[in-house]
Order: C-alpha cells, then structure tokens, then sequence
C-alpha cells in the first residue's frame, strides 16, 4: 500500500515498514507535481470513505433485513460488504494518521487482509452464479446457509492465515510481489466461471431474467477484479512501475475504489437491476430513432 513502504535499507524488522511522508530512498516526494498527486488521493479518498462507508452500511442492513424476513440472504455478499466496511476505517486511519507507527501499521495489516477477504468473497460469488446455471439441482439441494457460513469462515481465517504469513515470514524485500502472485491466482477462476456460464446458458431451464441477473454479476466481478485489482498486480510485478510515482499512487487508488464497486455489485443482484437498466437503454434508443426519424 501507498502510504507505508518497505525500507530496503533497515535491518531491523520493527523499523522495515515507516510513514512514507518521512523518507522514501526510491521515491521523491519534494516536487510540486508529487505533492498535486498527494493532494488529489488525499481528496478522493475522503470522497470514498465519505460516500462509501453510509452506502455500505445501508447495504447491509438491507441483506440483513433479508435474513430477519426469512428470505434466503446472500451471504457471501454481506461478507463481502463487510470486508469493504474495514477497508474503509483503514482508510479512515490513512487520511488521518495516528502519532502511534505501529497503530498505522497495524491498519495496514488489516486492510491487506480486507483485500484478501474482498477478492475471497468475489471467487465465492462468482462460482454461487455459475453453479446455478450449470448445477441447478445440485445448487438447489446441496445450498445451505450452514454450507455458507462455514464457507466464509475459510475464508476469514484463510485471510488472516495469509497476511501473518505473508508479513511475518516473507522476506520484505519480495513480500509485495509474492503478496500480488497470490492475489493474480483467482483470474483464471473469473474467466472460466463466466465462460463456462455463457456455454451453458442455452440448455438452462433458469428464467431469462435471472440469467440476465447471473451474466452481469460475473461480468462485474471479471471487470471489478481487472480494473482494481489487476492494475495494482501488475504495478507490483513490474519492477520498473513502482519507481514511477504516478503509477505507483494510482494503483493504489484502484484498490481504494473497490469498496465502491463491490456496492455496484449489490445493486447488480438485486432482482429487476438488470432488466431496467436494459429497458432504459431501450427506451434512449427509441427517442432517438423518433427524433433522428423524418416527420411526414
């Protein structure tokens, strides 16, 4: 992450991870441009957690509303709302360091493992829509919700089993690159989820408002996780990127987006979503055949 940066030259292990406004030895910070590009993150990180965090927050009072009726919720989803909810305090704790380092670092901790759980979640999702189009019955029959809940604790303690790993024994100097090889492990995971989908869509008996629904869940996801979290893998990977400030920073802005997206998401599987976005796009494209169509 942008705001703490792993310091090559230390040897002591409890002053390897330092605020990057102190000192940086591979990035300039003293430019008028670099403190633009401060200023700007600074401001649409506030505009995130100002916009994001009451979004959320309704967000999963609404599925939980959903589990209080007896309806069946999706859990994955509230799971995944919540690991965006910790994602946004820890932004809330960049945007306003603490005096305390190791509080800042311990936020750091937590927000990584936020974005392990967010990418967790995601997979979960996405495979809970491809089962339903090509394993109807077996999804119908074999999906619980204690199914669910033990499923998302894996994934809490996958998450927490990974960071510990990942920031304790890994060596510093290659954490950040192990750390984006395993977030690049999902990507064949999307792409085969919805492909597999398409495929199997013609011999499915599911209605065809809810295939609309599971197609443009997988496709945000695919696009959520390219566009957010791809960017930032591939920022990692390449060596000579993390020397570029610009890049650097931008990355890391991708990944403070995903809170945002992930609420795209929970509107995307709302029932009904789908179909009125199409039939506004219908209705645009009427109004402009009559207005652009030759009065008699």
């Amino acid at each position: 992450m942008e705001d703490f940066y792993i310091n090559s030259t230390s040897q002591e292990e409890s002053s390897d991870i330092t605020f990057n406004h102190h000192n940086d030895s591979n990035i300039i910070f003293g430019s008028q441009y670099d403190k633009k590009v401060e200023f700007i993150m600074y401001v649409v990180t506030c505009i995130i957690i100002g916009v994001g965090l009451p979004l959320t927050l309704v967000a999963i009072y609404a599925l939980y509303s959903l589990v209080r009726n007896d309806h069946v919720a999706p859990i994955y989803v509230i799971n995944l709302l919540i690991s965006d909810l910790i994602q946004l305090c820890c932004l809330i704790a960049w945007v306003a360091p603490p005096d305390d380092r190791k509080i800042f670092v311990i936020f750091s901790y937590i927000f990584y493992a936020g974005l392990v759980v967010s990418v967790g979640f995601m997979v979960c999702v996405a495979l809970e829509r491809y089962l339903v189009i090509t394993r109807p019955l077996w999804y119908r029959f074999r999906r619980t919700i204690k199914i669910s809940v033990v499923v998302s604790v894996l994934v809490w303690t996958l998450a927490l089993v990974v960071v510990l790993i990942f920031y304790i024994w890994v060596p510093y100097q290659v954490r950040f690159i192990v750390f984006s090889i395993f977030l690049l492990l999902p990507l064949p995971l999307f792409i085969f989820f919805l492909h597999g989908t398409l495929k199997a869509l013609s011999g499915s008996r599911v209605p065809s408002d809810e295939k609309r629904r599971i197609v443009g869940v997988l496709v945000l996801v695919l696009l959520i996780y390219t566009l957010l979290f791809l960017t930032n893998i591939i920022s990692n990977l390449a060596d000579g990127e993390r020397h570029n400030y610009t890049l650097y920073k931008l990355s890391f802005m991708f990944l403070r987006l995903s809170p945002l997206a992930d609420l795209a998401l929970y509107v995307f599987m709302r029932k009904g979503t789908i179909d009125k976005l199409l039939s506004s796009v219908c209705c645009c494209r009427m109004d402009s055949n009559d207005i652009n169509s030759p009065s008699v």
